[in-house]
C-alpha cells in the first residue's frame, strides 16, 4: 500500500513541511527523561524535565530549524564507587520538541532537579494584501 503524501492534495498547497514536522515529533517519543507541557498565562508555555542528578553543565538548551533539542549527558564518575542498587538514571539524552512559527524560547532554569524551558508565542501582525489583477 503507498502512503499518501498530505502535500499532494491540491488544497493544502505548501503544507509539505507539515508532514515532515509530524514525522520529526513523532521521532523523538522515548520516555526519558520524563517531561511535562503547561500553558501558563495567554501566550506562554512552559516544558519541565524531570533531571535528577544533573547539574547544569550537564544539560545543554538549543533551538535548530525550528525545533528544541534539550540534551543531557552526565560527566564521568569515578570507577572506585560500588553501587548495590542503581535506580537513578544517569543516561545520556535528547529530548526534542518541534516549534511552530511564532514560538521562542524565553528562559531556561534549574530548580530542584526540574529543567524548566519557557516558551512564548509572538502574535503575528494581521496584514491583509490586495493583488492587483492586470489585463494581458
Amino acid at each position: 500500500m503507498s502512503k499518501i503524501s498530505l502535500g499532494a492534495h491540491p488544497y493544502l498547497l505548501g503544507f509539505d513541511q507539515l508532514e515532515r514536522l509530524a514525522e520529526r515529533a513523532a521521532k523523538g517519543s522515548e520516555g526519558y527523561p520524563p517531561y511535562n507541557i503547561e500553558h501558563n498565562a495567554p501566550d506562554g508555555f512552559r516544558i519541565t524535565l524531570a533531571v535528577a542528578g544533573f547539574a547544569e553543565e550537564d544539560l545543554s538548551v538549543t533551538t535548530e530549524n525550528r525545533q528544541l533539542v534539550i540534551r543531557g549527558r552526565m560527566a564521568e564518575m569515578g570507577d572506585d564507587r560500588v553501587f548495590l542498587h542503581r535506580g537513578i538514571a544517569a543516561r545520556a539524552f535528547q529530548r526534542s520538541f518541534v516549534l511552530a512559527d511564532g514560538v521562542e524560547v524565553v528562559s531556561a532554569q534549574m530548580e530542584n532537579g526540574l529543567l524548566h524551558v519557557d516558551l512564548r508565542r509572538e502574535q503575528p501582525e494581521q496584514v491583509v494584501q490586495t493583488i492587483p489583477i492586470s489585463r494581458k
